[in-house]
């Protein structure tokens, strides 16, 4: 088991009261979905007072440039890719001083020397479930796949993560991975969470 702590960031906040319950929580990320076909959509950070060691982090799949500079100016600590983006948008948004979170879907026959490419432009990588939908599946993949990881580059573990499975996180035993990125199964409706549940889950894993 590794012994230090790991950063949780919760995804697909859009309702006011919910930001505000879940910012008394000891979570490190929050994420904001600018992806319209998502369940989770909204296109804006609700002007609620979200503590300063929470980070904002927005999502986009695919998202045209300049949409995501505007929305950095928003008050985005993070943003997080999760669509086919080139490392070279990924230096561009770097270089505003924003960090960078590009998302991969693993499976079993994932092609890790793809990441190589990346891995100077981004601060993490995300690891989620593949799908065609860009993630909130609610479904988990192989986490042995894990083991052939080949880079130093630090990540976020994502994909059905649940009150359930959470405990099962603490046996993976590597240092690269930093943090768990929690949704669609801590969820009440698309977009409102269940803050019992994610105190719970929370409780185990930053050892409290």
């Amino acid at each position: 088991m590794v012994n230090k702590t790991r950063k949780v960031k919760v995804c697909g906040m859009k309702d006011a009261d919910n930001i505000a319950a879940l910012s008394g929580l000891a979570i490190d990320y929050m994420g904001f979905i600018f992806y319209e076909k998502s369940t989770r959509y909204t296109d804006t950070v609700p002007e609620v007072s979200i503590p300063n060691n929470i980070k904002k982090v927005g999502v986009f799949v695919n998202a045209a440039e300049a949409l995501i500079h505007t929305k950095i100016d928003l008050g985005l600590h993070a943003v997080q890719l999760h669509g086919t983006e080139p490392p070279t948008l990924c230096r561009v948004l770097r270089n505003r001083g924003v960090k960078v979170i590009k998302a991969f879907g693993i499976h079993d026959r994932f092609n890790w020397s793809s990441l190589e490419a990346y891995q100077d432009d981004v601060d993490y990588f995300l690891f989620d479930t593949d799908s065609a939908q860009y993630g909130g599946t609610g479904q988990t993949f192989d986490w042995e796949i894990l083991a052939n990881y080949p880079l130093p580059t630090a990540y976020f573990l994502s994909g059905g993560l649940s009150p359930a499975n959470v405990a099962d996180t603490l046996a993976i035993a590597d240092e690269r991975l930093v943090g768990l990125d929690l949704n669609s199964r801590f969820e009440i409706a698309p977009g409102i969470k269940d803050i019992e549940k994610l105190n719970e889950a929370l409780k185990i894993i930053k050892h409290e």
